[in-house]
């Protein structure tokens, strides 16, 4: 079944786009997005409650139902995406339904917050797992078969769109496992995009804001939804809202775009420019403990102030 590119520009028709934790959400707002688009989705989600505990078909199956029912083309799939057979199982979906894979965007995830003298280390395990391997092995095989089709001449045309926060740029109080995964993801897409370049491969990563199962509690008050002020109201929390640079992103249309990261909000975007060397002092010599302090203070009072971390006070 073709897609019903009738809501977009078609700036993804004939694309597949894996989508992971598609079944609710920034993922389920980027899967529709996608299909509207002209992309063929396979969404994947294990339906685990907020904590990643329990699992259920329920979301990934209602997202491809909505999708046919608006004329577009999509398949579930219930896969573990962090065990290395649930990741392969997921880009075989993709190549054994539709022939082919051209996008893949990481976005499962959980919480599990506490304050790092309460967080134990079941609870840093499990997040770090989802969030950060989750990202690595679907990443590793989609990348392998690119890699093939590479060296049989037919270099794809491919994205992957990995999903990090805030809490990954600044950091987030209550939330270290979070932070450190999703930190971690930043490296992971900078390594990703210089190593899979030669194989056709484009890689990004966005760090939305947006009223999700996983902000709803943390941001309760900043991120309630609008007052109903009738059509044409602008829900600046909406995960609709992210979802069209992240199609932008895993189409053609991006090419020559690999190793940047976006911060998005609403209808904001913003290049997040990451680590660069500020001031800088070389003595030539080895410092003393004394004189590295003294030379550390002296460089610090001419750098730009860091951004804070959410939550301090």
């Amino acid at each position: 079944m073709k897609a019903n590119t009738a809501a977009g520009s078609g700036i993804c028709a004939g694309r597949v786009v894996i989508v992971t934790g598609a079944g609710r959400g920034l993922g389920r707002a980027h899967a529709r997005a996608y299909a509207a688009e002209g992309a063929r989705v396979v969404v994947n989600d294990l339906g685990v409650r907020l904590d990643g505990t329990g699992t259920s078909g329920g979301p990934a199956q209602d997202v491809v139902e909505e999708i046919r029912a608006a004329g577009g083309d999509a398949v579930a799939h219930r896969g573990d995406i962090a065990t290395s057979e649930g990741a392969a199982s997921l880009v075989r979906a993709a190549l054994e339904t539709y022939g082919r894979l051209d996008t893949l965007v990481n976005n499962a995830g959980f919480l599990r917050d506490r304050m790092l003298v309460n967080l134990d280390e079941q609870a840093w395990d499990a997040v770090v797992r989802v969030h950060l391997k989750g990202h690595f092995l679907p990443l590793k095989h989609a990348a392998v078969h690119w890699r093939a089709e590479a060296k049989q001449g037919r270099t794809p045309h491919a994205c992957v769109v990995n999903t990090s926060s805030g809490a990954g740029l600044f950091g987030s109080v209550g939330q270290g496992n979070y932070s450190a995964a999703k930190a971690g993801i930043l490296g992971l897409t900078l390594v990703a995009a210089a190593e899979l370049a030669a194989y056709g491969v484009r890689v990004n990563a966005v760090a939305p804001a947006a009223r999700t199962r996983m902000t709803e509690q943390t941001f309760a008050d900043a991120m309630a939804p609008p007052q109903d002020d009738g059509p044409g109201t602008f829900d600046a929390m909406a995960p609709e809202n992210v979802s069209p640079l992240v199609v932008w992103l895993g189409s053609e249309s991006s090419a020559g775009v690999t190793g940047r990261v976006f911060e998005t909000e609403g209808g904001r975007i913003t290049v997040m420019e990451g680590w660069r060397p500020g001031p800088s002092l070389d003595k030539g010599s080895r410092h003393s403990a004394a004189e590295a302090g003294a030379v550390a203070l002296e460089l610090l009072s001419r750098a730009t102030a860091p951004q804070p971390v959410y939550g301090a006070r």
